[in-house]
């Protein structure tokens, strides 16, 4: 089978006291020991390098530096597929976000939920099992529940 891991859980690793942390830590190694393919997007890795590098003093912000981000990314691209963004996600995303009605921020899950559809992906991993909860396309798992 095949997971896509989402933004919150690579901002959970990065967050050493956050209390979901072990969850996420503890769903990679099972997956990956049972041979699970693990992926993320182009967007997810955008996503995480906007939160990771953004001031302390903003909402969210780590206020790591641009070289500490591009080394943890490159850490997830170890033990994550990167699968692509092309015209085949766009058009599946313009038809998601048409048919559901999807409106403001939730446009940026979408194309997630597109990426997933195109490349055949079926688990969504994420804190944010509410966000999904529309899509019947995809089976939404909390890493606790992994």
């Amino acid at each position: 089978m095949s997971y896509l891991f989402d933004t919150n859980c690579f901002l959970r690793l990065v967050d050493k006291s956050s209390p979901q942390r072990v969850f996420v830590l503890n769903a990679i190694r099972k997956l990956r020991s049972n041979n699970q393919k693990l992926y993320c997007t182009p967007q997810i890795l955008a996503e995480f390098w906007n939160v990771c590098t953004r001031p302390t003093s903003a909402r969210g912000g780590f206020g790591l530096t641009v070289e500490k981000t591009e080394r943890k990314v490159k850490i997830i691209q170890k033990y994550f597929s990167l699968i692509p963004d092309n015209l085949a996600t766009f058009d599946e995303w313009q038809k998601l976000v048409t048919a559901y009605q999807v409106k403001g921020l939730q446009v940026h899950d979408t194309k997630i939920v597109a990426s997933m559809n195109v490349h055949k992906i079926q688990n969504l991993v994420t804190f944010n099992e509410r966000d999904f909860k529309r899509f019947k396309s995809m089976i939404v798992i909390n890493p606790k529940n992994v």
